[in-house]
């Protein structure tokens, strides 16, 4: 028995398993295209594990295999809605792996949120790392970017300061395999990290969220607060030699990118070697209607990756 898994964490392991060998696949879409497509009228009931474990739409007991649902029901991980019973987590796929999450809507102040940033970021980070003796995924979430890299690095470290969050993170370093080769620390980003780091690779909240939900919400000017404290805290930590990958969104004003704006005087003082881009050059446009966006242009989705000296 898995003694660092809950009750609950394990059975949702189990359902991870169980999917696995069906051969679920499922990619998550942005809140927005989920709801138009859970508007729809045949989107009213599941007919298919995508549809429970995906879509997050109701279903009857019926649906699912009777070893499933008795996995998901004492995991605590099906509530009833209008006679119907419906998941409150969701699997996504992602480069081969399977990972657990919030289910749709993510409303909860500390919902795990998986979507489209996810899968650029994995996909970064794919792109930039080669090898890494010991990795941080600062603020990991659903702890996908860490354990994406398993192939390339040797010890994962799994940070966040959701315990929510971490839970998730622990669960899919079990149906990944390779729980024995991360660690999981709670804690304000580096704050519970000790040790050599090789590698840092963060995606951060990155907009004003008016429901300060944890998974959205990144303080500072316009959201940024959160990624210039990983790039300033981070740099501090890593070993030379060391590499670190900022995943984030950028608010452009007036032409002028707030994020490079912060985050190059220090890259510049401590980094020997360092790129920035911009990933895509609108997202997130809903935003801009919040009055405290009323100054922006856009929001960008941008990357930094620098080698520390």
């Amino acid at each position: 028995m898995d003694t660092d898994l809950t009750e609950a964490q394990r059975r949702l392991v189990a359902v991870g398993h169980r999917l696995r060998d069906v051969g679920y696949e499922f990619t998550t879409v942005t809140p927005e295209t989920h709801r138009r497509v859970n508007a729809r009228p045949e989107a009213a009931r599941a007919r298919s594990l995508r549809d429970v474990f995906g879509w997050s739409r109701p279903f009857e007991p019926s649906l699912l295999p009777a070893a499933l649902l008795t996995d998901l029901r004492r995991a605590d991980a099906v509530i009833e809605r209008d006679g119907l019973l419906a998941s409150r987590v969701r699997f996504s796929t992602l480069s081969g792996g399977l990972y657990v999450h919030s289910a749709y809507p993510t409303t909860d102040e500390q919902a795990v949120f998986f979507g489209p940033d996810t899968y650029r970021f994995c996909a970064l980070n794919r792109r930039v790392v080669d090898r890494a003796q010991r990795l941080v995924d600062v603020g990991c979430g659903s702890g996908v970017g860490g354990l994406s890299l398993a192939d390339r690095v040797d010890r994962i470290v799994l940070a966040d300061i959701n315990p929510h969050a971490l839970g998730f993170a622990r669960v899919n370093a079990h149906i990944a395999g390779i729980a024995d080769r991360v660690e999981l620390v709670l804690g304000d980003l580096f704050a519970p990290v000790e040790g050599t780091i090789d590698l840092v690779i963060g995606n951060p909240p990155y907009l004003l969220d008016p429901a300060g939900r944890v998974y959205r919400n990144g303080g500072g000017e316009l959201g940024i607060g959160l990624g210039v404290r990983i790039v300033r805290e981070g740099l501090a930590r890593l070993a030379p030699g060391g590499r670190l990958i900022l995943y984030t969104g950028a608010p452009i004003v007036d032409g002028v990118d707030r994020v490079r704006a912060a985050i190059a005087p220090v890259l510049e003082r401590h980094a020997a070697r360092w790129s920035y881009e911009e990933l895509d050059p609108d997202v997130f446009g809903e935003e801009l209607e919040i009055p405290t966006y009323g100054g922006v242009d856009r929001i960008a989705v941008v990357a930094a990756v620098a080698t520390v000296l």
